[in-house]
């Protein structure tokens, strides 16, 4: 193959790749923004429907268009499993983004996006369950683990990794890790300033949920009871029962939606 052809065929692959990102990166902001959404109507008004991605796919599916929504949705999730693949495969992009600790973040990305987008397509076809609650799931998946030899260590050890992994993602947000992956170049400071505040609140709101979700996740293993563990959706509503009260709740749930418009922030300015 020539050395215009070689040329041309990475054009391709990164402009498909460049779309792919694009997508995902705009379908994961709709989901933050609906999550975020429906926790806060639970903070003000004590809505029943769950505050997490089976409940943001039903809320599509009762809007004119709805069904048109969630194949977009589910195709957008697609797009981002595979630009995660691509970023396995041939490394992402940055000075680093060849190393392998990089690579095998990426491969874990993949994995997540394509269960993901799956559940979401399914329920664009029509299977109710869309993969079920978040709840059901973590109930679920925690009662096998436990059964297991040792269950009760790796369902706690799962648990603090969890708590590590919304550490880890609440204390890069405040450092602002994200600007070396964005084109801030062709911001204005005013965009700047919003963006930054959508990505430190909206970071810092995703770590916090996260570490709750862990936190219940060791508390099922220490009681080696699985209905100690929390989805998404229940772990939201234990803000709502903390001694702040529903404030809490609303602040993580205005927090979720700010990390929404972030995601479409990314999805504009990001470098891929």
């Amino acid at each position: 193959m020539t050395t215009l052809g070689v040329g041309r065929g990475h054009a391709a692959r990164g402009s498909v790749t460049e779309g792919a990102a694009r997508a995902g990166l705009t379908a994961r902001g709709v989901i933050y923004l609906l999550v975020g959404a429906l926790a806060l109507q639970i903070a003000f008004g004590g809505s029943a429907e769950q505050a997490d991605r089976q409940g943001a796919l039903e809320e599509i599916a009762e809007k004119p268009l709805g069904s048109v929504m969630l194949w977009a949705l589910g195709v957008g999730l697609v797009g981002m499993a595979l630009w995660r693949l691509s970023e396995a495969v041939f490394g992402a992009a940055g000075p680093d983004g060849r190393k392998w600790t990089k690579r095998l973040a990426s491969a874990a990305r993949c994995a997540f996006y394509t269960f993901v987008a799956f559940s979401v397509l399914a329920f664009a076809a029509g299977e109710s369950s869309g993969g079920g609650s978040s709840d059901e799931r973590s109930r679920d998946v925690t009662a096998r683990a436990l059964e297991l030899p040792g269950g009760q260590w790796l369902v706690g050890a799962a648990g603090l990794g969890v708590i590590a992994a919304g550490g880890w993602i609440g204390v890069r947000a405040a450092m602002r890790s994200y600007h070396k992956h964005l084109r801030l170049g062709e911001m204005s400071r005013r965009t700047r300033r919003a963006v930054d505040v959508t990505g430190v609140v909206g970071g810092i709101a995703r770590g916090l949920v996260f570490a709750a979700a862990g936190f219940f996740a060791v508390r099922a293993a220490i009681a080696y009871e699985p209905d100690e563990a929390k989805g998404i959706d229940d772990t939201l509503r234990s803000f709502a029962d903390s001694p702040v009260g529903p404030a809490l709740l609303a602040c993580v749930a205005a927090g979720l939606m700010l990390f929404g418009v972030f995601s479409f922030a990314m999805a504009r300015w990001r470098r891929v």
